[in-house]
């Protein structure tokens, strides 16, 4: 009889994070401050690749905030 799979590659290339004081539900990266993250992603496409990083700084900062607060290294 063959063996039951629990888990799939794809699941096993991105690990759940340790839980942290910070981050107690192992939030991954990718599901973390999903508010800035989707107010800096929209700012990146609205604006010209060369004014970008100007118009949108203080969106990335905001997210690199957010992401720092549930203890991720950005």
């Amino acid at each position: 009889m063959p063996a039951l799979v629990t888990s799939s590659p794809a699941q096993d290339a991105c690990p759940v994070p340790a839980a942290n004081p910070l981050n107690p539900k192992g939030l991954k990266p990718c599901c973390a401050c999903p508010e800035t993250k989707a107010a800096r992603d929209d700012c990146f496409l609205k604006n010209d690749a060369s004014t970008a990083d100007q118009a949108c700084r203080d969106l990335v900062q905001k997210h690199i905030a957010c992401m720092r607060g549930y203890g991720f290294n950005v």
